[in-house]
């Protein structure tokens, strides 16, 4: 029977699962327009210019799948920690930019990095993504108190103003033929610069070294 004492240790994507953070669709966003996204899914009712939460049924929807899905794991002795919403029609804003609001907190895998017994909070290269850290605090808060072998670390904090970003990306991007898409992103050709570190963890793959032996 596992303890629900938090014991933060993860090195691989592969040991079996003990615990695990599943994300809430609560008061999710179609977010304000910002250099690095611009949603347009018009096959999906969201055409370019529509913005603010998804429809209540959407959103009643996703949470259903991921509350099943915690239950399901739950009954395999799996611990689930969820997060906090915040109030995602907000606005963000540093002395930098002003961003007219957030997304939400469904995927916590493109904020949160385990590695080890650390936790490592990802920079985030949406400017409408910078504060989505709070809605993981209290849990992060609770395995530092309760496993005093825990360590959380912050990534340096992107101040993403318009240097960070390749200018008329996304605007040559939706020119491009699909084959000149699969070349650019062969060549590692993004809109993100080298300004700063910008990184999601779910880029990251966490593997054994004896992989590439």
């Amino acid at each position: 029977m596992l303890s629900n004492k938090t014991i933060v240790n993860s090195w691989n994507e592969w040991d079996a699962l003990k615990r695990i953070i599943i994300g809430r669709a609560d008061d999710c966003m179609v977010q304000t327009p910002e250099l690095a996204a611009q949603r347009h899914w018009s096959e999906n009712g969201y055409p370019k210019g529509k913005l603010g939460p998804y429809p209540k049924d959407m959103i009643d929807m996703a949470n259903q799948q991921l509350d099943n899905f915690s239950k399901m794991l739950e009954s395999r002795g799996i611990i689930v920690d969820r997060p906090t919403p915040l109030d995602f029609s907000q606005q963000v804003s540093t002395p930098d930019w002003v961003q007219g609001s957030m997304v939400g907190c469904m995927p916590p895998r493109d904020l949160l990095l385990p590695v080890g017994n650390e936790i490592v909070e990802a920079t985030m290269s949406f400017r409408s993504r910078w504060i989505e850290y709070l809605s993981y605090r209290p849990i992060l808060e609770k395995y530092f108190a309760e496993d005093p072998n825990f360590r959380y670390e912050a990534a340096p904090k992107p101040r993403l103003t318009e240097q960070t970003y390749k200018e008329g990306f996304l605007i040559n991007w939706k020119t491009l033929s699909d084959d000149e898409k699969k070349r650019h992103m062969r060549e590692s050709y993004w809109i993100l610069t080298e300004v700063e570190p910008c990184f999601d963890a779910a880029d990251v793959v966490r593997c054994s070294k004896d992989l590439f032996v």
